[in-house]
């Protein structure tokens, strides 16, 4: 059986209200939370444990009794987030009056000059070193084959060559088909993890 639930019968269902911003404010206090880490489990708690366990043991189940429960358990964390996150959007607020038309001009060409070539140089010296520990050949993936999210081969064995940062990257909807290698670039070194 299949079927499907509007959205204004689900809202039917749920009496919390979504808040609503002004435009692009909610971007950046998630960007701020991102860099502040503000809402991580070690702050706020699992929520996704939490909730279940505040179901098994509340009988009416409602927006504010999972407020009450939630704040019994955690007194402080909601004040502890918000100085973590507005920390930060401090941060953005110093930053974002230094930016110019040239700054940005400079980022932009960073990217697509120093970055680009940076990260083809850091593939094409990761694949070498991976084919030189296996004892195979390697080469860096065609034009085709980097739109399927390819970067290169080691003997047969396709692989995608992302920095570390990427396994955070939750937001990202890119969903590669292939062995994965990580990356850390520090002073001294790449510290490479190729997935099994």
């Amino acid at each position: 059986m299949n079927f499907t639930i509007s959205n204004e019968e689900l809202q039917s269902f749920n009496e919390s209200k979504n808040a609503i911003f002004p435009k692009y404010t909610s971007q950046l206090i998630n960007w701020a939370n991102q860099n502040a880490q503000g809402t991580r489990p070690k702050v706020v708690g699992q929520l996704s444990d939490l909730f279940p366990q505040y179901q098994d043991e509340v009988k009416a189940v409602s927006i504010s009794s999972w407020k009450e429960w939630y704040l019994e358990k955690y007194p402080h964390a909601i004040e502890t987030a918000t100085n973590k996150i507005f920390e930060q959007v401090e941060n953005l607020k110093t930053a974002i009056q230094q930016i110019d038309k040239k700054m940005v001009r400079r980022w932009v060409e960073d990217l697509i000059i120093a970055k680009t070539y940076n990260g083809m140089y850091m593939q094409k010296a990761i694949l070498a070193k991976l084919a030189s520990i296996k004892e195979a050949a390697y080469r860096v993936a065609r034009p085709e084959e980097e739109s399927k999210g390819i970067d290169g081969y080691v003997g047969n064995i396709a692989y995608s060559i992302k920095p570390d940062t990427y396994k955070t990257m939750s937001r990202l909807a890119e969903e590669i088909e292939v062995k994965m290698i990580y990356y850390t670039k520090t002073k001294s070194c790449l510290k490479i993890e190729v997935e099994d």
